[in-house]
């Protein structure tokens, strides 16, 4: 595994809509090597809204690409590594408004990366933490999500949704039909906000392809969680050959 690091940045303010699904549906993204994780006999994906800030690409901090916003379809994954199960996430989409992250990214990575127009608001009282991630693709329709939680950090519990949710320390993606890249990603673990409320309006077919809408649109989700979250730093790839 690579030791050196690609980016580092403070990852804030994770919100995670999580959704059940077919594993059906996923078997095409899944990268060779790798094999869907399940939760409680769940496949799960989750929407993702967060806040990447003092972020540096290769020790650089690049004008202008040092605090945005992300937004990503996420599925959970593993490998066998030898004796070790390797817990990791794939990517369906991911949206930056920066285009030279996305560049980078997919090229590095070999991700999917694409640019959109985005916004953000955290906004907090003394008594609720109101956070929205809204982003927009040219002549496409906005994309909002929202959520309402108690401003009171809790610890993530053993066994629980939010820790399958949170704790997967490893990305993945397809290069070849037979070889895979890996990625690590470090940080320690979270700590979340207790969700009161929550919205999602968003155009699920464009986004991510019709065949999940049936599971998102109109549906209401698995879990819906918010992270305080931390200082990430996430390695150079790895290639993995001959699966």
């Amino acid at each position: 595994m690579s030791k050196k690091i690609f980016l580092s940045a403070r990852w804030e303010y994770l919100a995670m809509f999580n959704y059940e699904v077919d594993p059906q549906i996923l078997q095409k993204h899944v990268p060779p090597g790798t094999a869907i994780d399940y939760f409680d006999g769940k496949a799960l994906v989750s929407i993702v809204g967060f806040l990447f800030n003092n972020t540096k690409v290769l020790g650089v901090r690049w004008p202008f690409h040092v605090n945005f916003e992300e937004a990503n379809l996420r599925y959970y994954i593993k490998r066998l590594d030898g004796a070790q199960w390797k817990r990791g996430v794939g990517f369906v989409s991911e949206i930056v408004p920066k285009s030279l992250i996305a560049t980078m990214a997919n090229l590095f990575y070999n991700e999917h990366y694409s640019t959109a127009k985005m916004t953000h608001q955290v906004i907090e009282t003394t008594d609720n933490l109101f956070v929205e991630y809204s982003w927009q693709k040219r002549n496409q329709n906005r994309n909002v999500i929202r959520v309402n939680a108690k401003p009171e950090l809790q610890e993530i519990k053993m066994g629980s949704a939010e820790e399958f949710i949170f704790e997967h320390y490893f990305g993945y993606n397809q290069l070849t039909a037979t070889s895979t890249i890996e990625y690590a990603v470090a940080h320690p673990r979270w700590e979340i906000y207790p969700v009161t409320s929550f919205s999602l309006d968003c155009d699920i077919e464009r986004l991510y392809g019709k065949e999940f809408v049936p599971y998102i649109s109109n549906r209401e989700p698995h879990s819906v969680f918010l992270a305080k979250g931390s200082d990430v730093t996430v390695k150079m790839p790895v290639k993995i050959r001959g699966i």
